[in-house]
């Protein structure tokens, strides 16, 4: 198959027709081989504008929700970015295109191991990816210009408002299960600007304590 021509066609007639503008984040998603990042049975739907299973109850993310918030973060090229949520690694490698640091935490210790290895075999060495407790941020690491969480919870972790330097981003879904909001916080100084950016359905996010 010729992904390159699906990868174009998935920035024209999926990302750009509904309201992805963000120049950076068109390059990042058409140059990010998505067909390395779900499982080989299905790499003939890998361009597909849809989430994809990639095992142990997880999915791929749908390439319009990782621009979505790629763009709603407002990511500089010098920018430090906390993912959290590795799942395959896809978002990842989309955020290495669009900022200077990525450091990705998942729970799931066989993602990990697996987004580990095949983003360094594809050669994204600005990130690092993290086993853990991703509802308590990275704070070694931290603070970071962006926060980017790939989960719903009823409510934004303390530990990301901790953990964003002033003018830092945290976007994630929140909300009950089936009744979700993307938003996004942007620290202020002591304050926090919340924008609320539409409706999106995502896995729960799960602590250490859930498990």
């Amino acid at each position: 198959m010729d992904y390159a021509q699906l990868r174009h066609n998935l920035v024209i007639d999926q990302l750009m027709r509904r309201g992805i503008h963000d120049e950076r984040v068109l390059a990042a998603v058409g140059s990010v081989p998505r067909e390395y990042f779900v499982p080989e049975p299905l790499r003939d739907r890998a361009y597909e504008d849809c989430a994809l299973p990639i095992g142990l109850e997880q999915t791929i993310s749908q390439p319009f929700t990782v621009a979505f918030m790629c763009q709603e973060a407002r990511l500089a090229g010098g920018d430090r970015v906390l993912e959290i949520g590795t799942g395959s690694g896809y978002g990842a490698a989309v955020l290495a295109e669009l900022a200077r640091a990525v450091y990705t935490v998942e729970r799931i210790e066989a993602l990990y191991r697996a987004a580990a290895s095949r983003l360094a075999a594809l050669g994204y060495n600005n990130v690092e990816v993290h086993h853990g407790d991703g509802t308590l941020g990275l704070p070694d690491e931290a603070p970071f210009d962006a926060i980017v969480v790939t989960a719903g919870a009823e409510s934004v972790p303390a530990a990301y408002l901790r953990q964003v330097v002033d003018g830092g981003r945290v976007v994630m879904p929140v909300g009950k299960q089936g009744a979700q909001q993307m938003v996004r916080l942007t620290r202020r100084g002591t304050q926090w600007q919340q924008d609320t950016l539409g409706g999106f359905g995502f896995v729960p996010l799960v602590s250490g304590e859930d498990e």
